[in-house]
């Protein structure tokens, strides 16, 4: 960040010095500098967490099948890691699965895959994984209902974005459509009214 900031600080007083610019463009190139790692690091981790909630649900399914089909939670993780799609979500499942082969618990690679991530979802799914350990409640079961929920939860966000599409189409349609229909439809009339005495 400081890098940053002091390239675009030099550069900034280069720009002032040869190009007689106001000498207020060197602390706006340094605050500039300092401050856009910032705001590009957040938007990076935004767009991480983005595909992780989209490859959640698929994932989970393959862990679900996985369970179900007889593996252990770490051979099935392993599978997820092997044929689910690659991206920040499979990256994090690799790291959560080299954790469990060190030695660390289920309870505590899962914990610390929540950590990390820090998403609402990934966090009620770890919440599950571990209160079902604790009760002795099976996996295959408790990961079929979080298919199941999170299945019903992006259709459920999919259909609040499709309902909240017109909204958002309003203001263009005001600013821009509209006044072209009615410059097209009384244009011709004012026109004639206006200059119908000068022909």
């Amino acid at each position: 960040m400081e890098l940053c900031a002091l390239v675009l600080g030099a550069l900034g007083a280069l720009l002032v010095a040869g190009l007689q610019i106001s000498p207020l463009v060197v602390p706006a190139a340094a605050i500039l500098g300092a401050f856009y790692p910032i705001l590009w690091l957040r938007d990076c981790g935004k767009a991480r967490q983005h595909q992780i909630v989209r490859a959640l649900p698929y994932d989970l399914d393959l862990l679900t099948l996985s369970v179900e089909a007889g593996l252990d939670f770490a051979a099935a993780i392993g599978k997820v890691v092997e044929k689910g799609r690659k991206g920040p979500l499979c990256d994090e499942l690799s790291v959560m699965l080299r954790e469990l082969r060190l030695g660390k618990t289920r309870e505590e690679a899962l914990r610390n895959l929540a950590a990390r991530v820090e998403i609402v979802s990934l966090t009620t799914f770890v919440q599950a994984l571990v209160h079902a350990d604790r009760m002795g409640t099976p996996l295959g079961k408790v990961l079929r209902i979080l298919s199941t929920e999170m299945r019903v939860a992006r259709t459920q966000r999919a259909e609040k974005l499709a309902n909240e599409a017109p909204v958002k189409l309003l203001f263009p349609l005001i600013a821009c459509i509209f006044p072209t229909i009615f410059l097209m439809l009384f244009g011709p009339i004012a026109y004639e009214i206006l200059f119908a005495g000068n022909v």
